[in-house]
C-alpha cells in the first residue's frame, strides 16, 4: 500500500503535470468530444485553438494517465509554452521538481510548435472515440461498481477487477469496491464467492496514483490513513464466511499475492506469476502474508520470496502450496468454472459452517498480525529509506 507520503511527488496538489487545467473527472456519457484537428494537404498543422481543446482534454479522461505519460504531458505543456527548461535543477531530494525537471530537460532545444503537436498528438491517443455505458448493472449483480464486475449466478458470486488497460491495479476506489462486494457476497444467497481478473492480468498491485494528496494533517496523518485503510482492507478477507475462491488468470503482484493466503482455494493459469517486490521499494509484507507464507510454504521459500523478491511461477507457487492446482490456460476457464458449479451446488450452509470450523481459530492471529504488519509498514512509509526507493523505482519506470 503506498501512501500520500510516498506518492506525493506524483501529483502534488500545488503543481500541475500537464496544463493548468489538470484534474482527472469522470465523464459519464455515450462519447468524449474528440479533437477536431485543422490540417492542410501536405502536413498536418495544429492551431492555437487546437492546443487549448487539448488541455480541456485532459480533464476529460475517464482513464487516468500513468506517471510517465503524465511527465510527458507536463514537460511538452511547459516546452510549448516556455520553451527549453530555463530553470535550475533541483535537489535529488526535492521528488517532485526534480521529476519533472528531468522531463522537461530532456526535450532539449526541440521548437514550442513541435511541443505543441507532440503534445496534442499525445492527448489524442489518450481519449477514446466511445466509452461503454457505466451505470449499466449487470445480470445478477445488486450494486453499480467503476472498478468491478460482480454478477451472482449458478449459486456464485463473481467478483471480477476490472480495470485491464492498468493492468487491474487497485486504485483507492477499487479498495473501497471490494470491501463492499465482499459484503454483499457475505450476505447474500450464493454459496462461494470467486475474485478474479478482467485481462491478462489478475492484479498488478497497487496503483500508484492512490494516495496523490497529502492530508490536511500533514504526512504522518496521511500514513496513518493508509494503514488504517489496508488494516480494514485485509480484515474483510479474515472474516470472510463463506467459500472464498482465487481465480488467478494472469500474472499477480504484491497484495493480490500477499492475499492468497486467505483465501480457501487458488486456482492459476500455467500463465500467472507471483511477485511480491517489497524490499525493492522499501516496504514490508502486509495481507498477513508475514504469518501465513511461512505456514504454508516453509520458512525459508517465504523468506525468499517476502525478503528477496523471488518471482514464482504457477508451477513453482503450486509445489510450495501457495497455488491449489495449476490449469493449462487454453482450458482454464472451462475447467476451473465447471469445478466451481459443483461446489456451489453443495449444501450452502454446510460450506459455512464448515470453513468457520477451519478458520476459526486462526483468526485472533490473523487479527494481531493484520495490525503488526500495518503498524510496521506505516513507519517504512515514514522513512527516508522507503521514499528514496519508490523514487528509484518510478526512475527507472519513467525510463523504460
Amino acid at each position: 500500500m503506498f501512501s500520500a507520503v510516498l506518492l506525493k511527488f506524483l501529483r502534488p496538489k500545488p503543481l500541475r503535470f500537464c496544463s493548468p487545467l489538470w484534474g482527472i473527472s469522470k465523464v459519464h456519457g455515450d462519447h468524449f468530444p474528440v479533437l477536431q484537428l485543422h490540417t492542410t494537404n501536405s502536413t498536418m498543422q495544429f492551431s492555437q485553438e487546437d492546443f487549448e481543446k487539448a488541455k480541456e482534454q485532459v480533464n476529460l479522461l475517464q482513464d487516468e494517465p500513468s506517471d510517465d505519460i503524465k511527465l510527458k504531458l507536463y514537460a511538452l505543456y511547459k516546452q510549448a509554452t516556455v520553451g527549453s527548461c530555463n530553470i535550475p535543477k533541483p535537489s535529488m531530494l526535492d521528488f517532485v521538481n526534480k521529476a519533472k525537471w528531468d522531463a522537461w530537460n530532456s526535450l532539449g532545444s526541440m521548437t514550442p510548435d513541435n511541443a505543441r503537436q507532440s503534445y496534442i498528438e499525445l492527448v489524442s491517443s489518450l481519449v477514446p472515440t466511445e466509452t461503454s455505458p457505466v451505470n449499466e448493472i449487470p445480470p445478477g449483480s445488486k450494486s453499480i461498481y467503476e472498478t468491478l464486475e460482480v454478477t451472482i449466478k449458478d449459486n456464485i458470486t463473481k467478483i471480477i477487477l476490472n480495470r485491464p488497460k492498468r493492468k487491474n491495479a487497485i486504485n483507492v476506489k477499487m479498495y473501497n469496491e471490494i470491501m463492499k462486494a465482499l459484503e454483499e457476497a457475505a450476505n447474500d444467497d450464493s454459496a462461494i464467492a470467486v475474485l478474479t481478473g478482467n485481462g491478462d492480468y489478475y492484479c498488478s498491485g497497487n496503483d500508484l496514483n492512490n494516495f496523490t494528496q497529502v492530508s490536511p494533517g500533514g504526512m504522518e496523518e496521511s500514513a496513518k490513513n493508509s494503514a488504517e485503510m489496508l488494516k480494514k482492507f485485509v480484515q474483510h478477507f479474515i472474516d470472510f464466511p463463506k467459500p472464498l475462491i482465487a481465480m488467478v488468470n494472469g500474472p499477480a503482484v504484491g497484495i493480490s499475492v500477499t492475499l492468497l493466503g486467505l483465501f480457501d482455494i487458488v486456482y492459476a493459469t500455467d500463465q500467472a506469476t507471483f511477485h511480491t517486490p517489497f524490499s525493492n521499494l522499501g516496504q514490508s509484507p502486509e495481507g498477513c502474508s508475514s504469518y501465513t507464507f511461512p505456514k504454508i510454504m516453509g520458512l525459508t521459500k517465504a523468506t525468499e520470496m517476502l525478503l528477496f523478491n523471488k518471482k514464482l511461477t504457477a508451477a513453482e507457487a503450486c509445489s510450495q502450496g501457495l497455488v491449489t492446482e495449476v490449469f493449462p490456460d487454453s482450458t482454464f476457464q472451462k475447467e476451473v468454472w465447471a469445478r466451481l458449479k459443483a461446489y456451489a451446488n453443495l449444501p450452502k450452509k454446510t460450506l459455512t459452517v464448515s470453513k468457520q470450523l477451519i478458520r476459526n481459530m486462526e483468526k485472533e492471529k490473523l487479527y494481531e498480525v493484520n495490525s503488526q504488519e500495518c503498524e510496521c509498514l506505516m513507519e517504512r512509509w515514514l522513512s527516508e529509506e522507503c521514499m528514496n526507493a519508490v523514487m528509484s523505482f518510478i526512475q527507472k519506470k519513467s525510463k523504460l
